[in-house]
């Protein structure tokens, strides 16, 4: 029997003060959305998203799985309802997407702990229980009741066990008692928590799965997005050094979802991962960094102030120094590129150093050009490539060169005017300097005068 998952993401999120769709607000470089489906899609058979009307971008997001719509907006068991053609015949969770940071191994738990027949929830113990619905349980540790805060008595307010709004039930009494919700209530919705009330009557077990408050708190606003960030990066950064990653300073780390550490990298402090990073064993990324879509090989030294961006690939053992930045381009083994200098589109062979101030003028305002340099070439500083350009292996570029045309390998290029000297020009210069300024500040007196 197939496990199916129906994620609520009809939602807009208006304390979020956004134009986006909530579910599609980011956490570590990812939507919410995909984080609560990257946990479902190993433990579900099949995942059904629940969106609202017109919001196509949500539905992108959600493929390749199942979407349906809540054309109206009458409350979450009406939304769970939108998805009864796809129950199945086995278990039915019904969770939120702005419950982002749910682990997959929470959610087997979930399917797992459930008996027969029966009704589950996950519930959990915030600090601060402030106004959640109370989970109150009976002597056998069963739940007789969900009792909301404006409901609760002083007794019951005190008491920790929060709902987190997830259930857990076999396909058809699913289908049957989201069907037998009723609207009779100020807000004229259809709750979702009548079920544990509905399964109760019926005699049925209903069960409460504790998990850590962590990964169940919601994210309805800006805040509590920068809360769940904060969990996040928490985790991440905990895994990373327990795999073997030295991080000075880990809160000032910043990893992505999919960042890839090996062991024995060493991270200084305030570095920013954005998706799609590698980075290979005995690398040091030393202070402020900012490193997006890039591959870093063995032994590498990045920074500090340095910045890859997509496309960015260094072989093994490449240095990349301070106020550099790779867009890209790829970086031959034993690449040293350490002060000040632009690399866009560019092929660099293997041992080339690339000296202070260079730049690869990659861009003519219309299109993109690709530079090639070739294997143990010396780049001197304050050169300019015009791509598209090409340096042969062994080339050496004299400083301040602009280069336009290919260079042969081992040749010798230079590019840059003749220098003239006029003796004894300088007072003169100075003089006249002098002069033009004492005569605009007495023009200016004047006029105040």
């Amino acid at each position: 029997m197939q496990s199916t998952a129906i994620i609520l993401a009809a939602g807009m999120g208006t304390r979020m003060k956004s134009s986006l769709p909530k579910t599609l607000h980011r956490l570590a470089g990812r939507s919410m959305l995909r984080h609560l489906l990257a946990s479902c899609e190993s433990v579900f058979d099949r995942i059904v998203v629940v969106l609202g009307p017109g919001m196509d971008a949500v539905r992108k997001e959600a493929e390749p799985h199942i979407c349906v719509v809540q054309n109206e907006r009458l409350g979450t068991a009406h939304a769970a309802l939108q998805a009864i053609e796809h129950f199945g015949d086995g278990q039915v969770a019904v969770l939120y997407a702005d419950n982002p940071l749910i682990r997959a191994a929470t959610l087997q738990r979930l399917l797992d702990t459930r008996k027969p027949m029966s009704l589950s929830l996950m519930a959990f113990r915030p600090a601060d229980p402030a106004r959640y619905g109370r989970v109150i349980t009976g002597s056998d540790g069963l739940v007789v009741r969900i009792v909301e805060y404006a409901d609760a008595t002083p007794e019951e307010r005190s008491l920790r066990l929060c709902n987190a709004g997830v259930l857990c039930g076999g396909a058809d009494e699913m289908t049957r008692w989201l069907q037998a919700v009723r609207n009779n209530n100020a807000a004229g919705e259809y709750y979702l928590t009548d079920l544990v009330a509905l399964a109760r009557a019926e005699g049925r077990e209903v069960r409460a799965v504790e998990a850590p408050a962590d990964e169940l708190a919601g994210v309805n606003s800006r805040n509590e997005l920068s809360r769940a960030e904060a969990v996040l990066q928490g985790w991440m950064r905990e895994e990373a050094m327990t795999a073997g990653v030295t991080m000075v300073d880990p809160a000032s780390v910043f990893l992505s979802h999919d960042t890839k550490l090996a062991n024995d990298v060493t991270i200084e402090p305030n570095v920013f991962f954005g998706p799609g990073v590698t980075v290979e064993s005995n690398v040091t990324i030393k202070a402020f960094c900012h490193i997006e879509g890039a591959h870093i090989g063995t032994g590498g030294i990045v920074g500090p102030f340095a910045r890859l961006r997509p496309g960015a690939t260094l072989e093994k053992d490449v240095h990349i120094g301070n106020f550099v930045e790779i867009k890209a381009s790829h970086l031959a083994e034993g690449v040293k590129a350490s002060h000040l200098s632009y690399i866009g589109d560019t092929s660099v062979g293997a041992a080339t150093n690339i000296g202070a101030g260079t730049i690869t003028c990659n861009y003519d305002g219309i299109n993109k050009h690709r530079t090639k340099i070739g294997a143990n070439v010396f780049v001197g500083s304050d050169v300019a490539l015009v791509a598209p350009v090409s340096v042969g292996d062994g080339a050496i570029l004299a400083a301040g060169s602009v280069i336009t045309e290919d260079v042969e390998a081992d040749a010798l290029a230079l590019a840059r005017g003749r220098q003239v000297q006029k003796p004894g020009r300088a007072p003169e210069m100075r003089s006249a300097a002098q002069r033009l300024k004492e005569s605009a500040q007495a023009a200016a007196k004047k006029e105040v005068n």
